[in-house]
């Protein structure tokens, strides 16, 4: 037990449901800093709980990703290291480093290989854990609770979930890692821990969720997000779910990159995983609490709806605007145009009757964006698409692409997914604005997934495909089959569901991970990446695909290497394939 704990006080996020004044508490926010101790924070005297509050609070706001803006990465989302998009700015750009694999082991992407900020994370959960017993909190000062539940109950369980995600998030980036159980280790001790098989953390992380799941909040429709900004039995539920879909996965199951080696996944093969998965996914819709929202801009603008499980609540602001808005409207208005998408992902959209374009008898490549899925006129911004007013120009030349020294876009496409509602607006206004880490949407898509992968395209698979492009304002067509075939092996069926997923959740940290886990990144970074040419002559343009980068991938960027300080001062840590 550590006798001193420095934290810094976190009040402006998640806002605790404490109710009343304490009659009897020290008074903590008089005390320096480096005098608060665990004393302080898990007072017996404090029986409304306000310093344990705070530091639960704390948890929260340093839970992953701690800057909540999308544009992570140093100033670019994620997706722009994907074959979705590519920064805009090239210059030195860590977006650019993780798609070409320039980085390793002394050389990190900060941003992302987070090995210390998640270790801190899960010590400090574990400090709550192990400490909240000693606070006597009196649940008749409190929001009323769900019926069997206690404050002290929900708070440990609520730790235990911030704690198991962050294992996850370590999980996924650099497959087994150690696992701590409850000693509140930090980096600094001289401790030599073995990394736990990717196996036990699958199943450390399940486990946790299956026993806490029911000690969280839980609130039935019509109010399913009243707390989803703290964790809740459907967070747990579909944290679950997304372990056990990657678990299932390709990467980890049955193509382990050093075969034999447990760290690095499962050491054979076992489809019944993926069923586990779809089982999992199963439990979350069968709750009946959560479901698709028509509006899909309002999951990203509005902060209560059916779609979302959990977020991390961030603020009014206009900054996904300022970053990812296209250029050339001025520095009034704003812009910046840091995210290009491609036009991989452009032409992953089918047409409005969801027939690919490949596939289409109305596609015209001489006016392409005709005719497309609803879903393609709310991700991209496109040359002639509506925006403040105007009709882009994203042609060579023309207002939003004249070329020159000043951030735009590549590609000729802008984002527009997560950003407001500005199509005819004269400037940027503030929208609430929210770090959605789990909606409903993906839970329906891991399970048809993981429900084809086990048992095939049954007509749940193609019943649930049938819902999100309804939802999604596809044509259904005479046939009501949303462009969709009517039979189909697995194999073809998985490509629908990879390319449906590709295109609902653009933009949203998915795809990044998904085409590691599926183990196809080494196919799809190894190729070209691609914008649109667009040549104005008097009011008529000419499209023609042009190569806008060359992505690098090798087996070893499937896993992130393990930090080299850890490697040095741990002689029991085992590098990842690769990167020694």
């Amino acid at each position: 037990m550590m006798n001193k704990i420095k934290y810094t006080m976190l009040l402006g996020g998640i806002a605790l449901a404490i109710l009343g004044t304490a009659s009897c508490k020290k008074d903590y926010e008089a005390e320096p800093l480096e005098n608060v101790t665990i004393d302080y924070v898990f007072d017996p005297l404090d029986s409304l709980g306000i310093n344990a509050g705070r530091y639960l609070n704390g948890l929260y706001a340093d839970m992953f990703p701690r800057d909540v803006s999308m544009n992570r990465i140093s100033g670019n989302l994620l997706e722009a290291a994907t074959d979705n998009a590519i920064p805009s700015n090239l210059e030195d750009n860590p977006a650019g480093r993780l798609l070409q694999g320039q980085y390793s082991a002394f050389d990190r992407i900060e941003s992302d290989m987070v090995w210390g900020q998640l270790y801190e994370n899960i010590r400090s959960a574990t400090i709550f854990i192990n400490n909240i017993d000693v606070v006597p909190l009196n649940d008749s000062k409190f929001e009323a609770l769900p019926t069997g539940l206690t404050v002290k109950r929900t708070w440990k369980a609520e730790a235990r979930f911030l704690r198991a995600l962050a294992y996850f998030e370590l999980l996924k980036r650099y497959g087994g890692i150690p696992l701590m159980g409850n000693d509140a280790r930090s980096l600094d001790d001289q401790i030599e821990l073995p990394r736990n098989s990717y196996s036990d953390c699958v199943d450390y992380i399940v486990s946790e969720m299956d026993a806490i799941r029911d000690s969280l909040l839980y609130y039935p429709v019509p109010n399913p997000s009243r707390n989803s900004h703290r964790a809740t039995k459907g967070a747990a539920m579909a944290l679950k779910v997304r372990v056990l879909l990657y678990a299932a996965s390709p990467l980890f199951n049955g193509g382990n990159i050093d075969g034999a080696n447990p760290v690095t996944g499962y050491t054979a093969l076992d489809n019944n995983r993926w069923q586990r998965a779809a089982d999992a996914a199963k439990e979350v819709i069968d709750l009946g609490t959560y479901a698709l929202v028509d509006d899909v801009r309002k999951v990203f603008t509005e902060q209560y709806n059916s779609e979302i499980l959990f977020f991390k609540q961030w603020s009014n602001n206009r900054d996904i605007e300022n970053t990812n808005g296209p250029f050339g409207f001025g520095t009034q208005i704003g812009g910046q145009g840091q995210t290009s998408p491609t036009q991989e992902l452009v032409d992953a959209f089918p047409m409005a009757n969801g027939v690919p374009i490949d596939q289409s008898t109305t596609y015209d490549p001489n006016n392409p964006y005709v005719g497309r899925d609803p879903r393609f006129y709310e991700t991209i911004l496109y040359n002639g698409a509506r925006w403040l007013g105007t009709n882009l120009q994203t042609y060579l030349g023309g207002q939003n692409r004249p070329g020159g020294s000043d951030l735009q876009t590549r590609t000729s496409y802008y984002m527009k997914k997560l950003m407001g509602d500005f199509e005819e607006a004269a400037q940027y206004s503030e929208s609430q604005r929210d770090y959605i880490l789990f909606r409903y949407t993906e839970v329906v898509l891991n399970y048809i997934e993981a429900l084809n992968e086990a048992q095939g395209p049954v007509s749940e698979v193609l019943a649930q495909l049938k819902d999100l492009r309804r939802r999604a304002g596809v044509d259904a067509g005479d046939d009501g089959n949303f462009g969709l075939p009517t039979s189909a092996n697995k194999a073809t069926m998985r490509e629908l569901i990879q390319n449906e997923r590709r295109i609902e959740l653009a933009f949203e940290e998915h795809r990044y991970w998904d085409i590691r886990r599926w183990k196809i990144a080494e196919n799809k970074l190894n190729l070209p990446l691609h914008g649109m040419q667009i040549l104005e002559n008097g009011g008529q343009f000419t499209y023609s695909q042009e190569e806008v980068f060359q992505p690098r991938f090798t087996t070893a960027m499937y896993l992130y290497p393990i930090p080299d300080s850890e490697v040095l001062k741990n002689n029991n840590m085992e590098q990842n394939p690769g990167w020694n």
